[in-house]
């Protein structure tokens, strides 16, 4: 309810904000758009809400405006896509790389979902791109939740799978703290 009331206010304020800064007519319609494609929302107020409020949390991560909007609007989709919390993608996103697309790690996994390119020739993709967001969500999402099935739902254990640490537990413990950022 608080938080409920805190964006509502937020939202009363925009115009006091806006009137303070110049505005980019671009940015202004892509994030119209953004918004007005509220396809894995309740509706458009519903996406609103969770954008303007996510986006909030994740700028310290993410400068770009529309880079932010991107990711957020495709985690959303593909949690709904494979029914499972977005605060989830994004804690295993916080997780994985701060939000940073073009993260590699030292075993050369890439993106904000830290995908290992080995992936692409698995499923004949070998072009795909694994620091595009979108394609780089996709891969995640769907992974993770192939090894919820494999772990028949124990999810502490999917995120081990996940993350090439079956049979411990320090990084779903990590993901849960991050997951938590993100929660309503």
């Amino acid at each position: 309810m608080r938080l409920t009331i805190s964006l509502l206010l937020m939202f009363l304020a925009l115009p006091l904000l806006a009137a303070t800064q110049e505005i980019d007519p671009e940015l202004r319609e892509e994030l119209k758009q953004a918004f007005a494609d509220s396809s894995s929302f309740e509706d458009r107020f519903a996406a609103e809400v969770w954008l303007t409020d996510m986006s909030g949390r994740i700028k310290r991560y993410v400068d770009s405006d529309r880079e932010r909007i991107e990711i957020l609007r495709t985690v959303h989709a593909e949690a709904e896509r494979v029914e499972l919390p977005p605060a989830l993608l994004l804690g295993v996103i916080h997780t994985e790389s701060r939000f940073n697309r073009f993260a590699v790690s030292v075993v050369g996994a890439q993106g904000l979902m830290q995908i290992m390119p080995f992936w692409k020739k698995e499923i004949g993709r070998n072009d795909d791109n694994l620091t595009n967001i979108k394609t780089n969500l996709r891969y995640g999402a769907t992974i993770l939740k192939h090894y919820l099935k494999r772990s028949k739902g124990n999810l502490t254990e999917a995120l081990a799978r996940y993350n090439g640490s079956y049979g411990k537990v320090w990084y779903p413990e990590k993901v849960y703290r991050s997951q938590r950022r993100y929660e309503d």
